[in-house]
């Protein structure tokens, strides 16, 4: 299973981004979808639903998971990766995405 993100970049305060995890391979072969971020000097941390802020969905026809957030902040900034348990391989990371939030 491979897991590639993609939709980051700049946006300034208060904007929207919504980022997208492609799964290929193997995919029957996975039962949860994760996002994570890692901010500079900081460790890697949940990114977890936030009502106005951040919403996870899945498109299962397409094998992609989103990440919608809104009303960002310069806290925000971070890499964002996309997890997956393979219930064979066991816990899987795609390459990151760079999200920027600044004015």
């Amino acid at each position: 299973v491979q897991l590639v993100e993609s939709g980051g970049g700049w946006v300034q305060p208060g904007g929207s981004l919504r980022l997208s995890c492609v799964a290929s391979g193997n995919i029957f072969r996975i039962n949860q979808f994760t996002w994570y971020r890692q901010a500079p000097g900081k460790e890697r941390e949940l990114v977890a639903p936030v009502e106005g802020r951040f919403a996870v969905s899945r498109e299962y026809t397409e094998d992609t998971v989103y990440l919608q957030m809104d009303n960002l902040k310069p806290e925000d900034t971070a890499v964002y990766y996309c997890s997956a348990f393979d219930t064979i391989s066991g816990e899987i990371w795609g390459q990151g995405t760079q999200v920027t939030v600044s004015s």
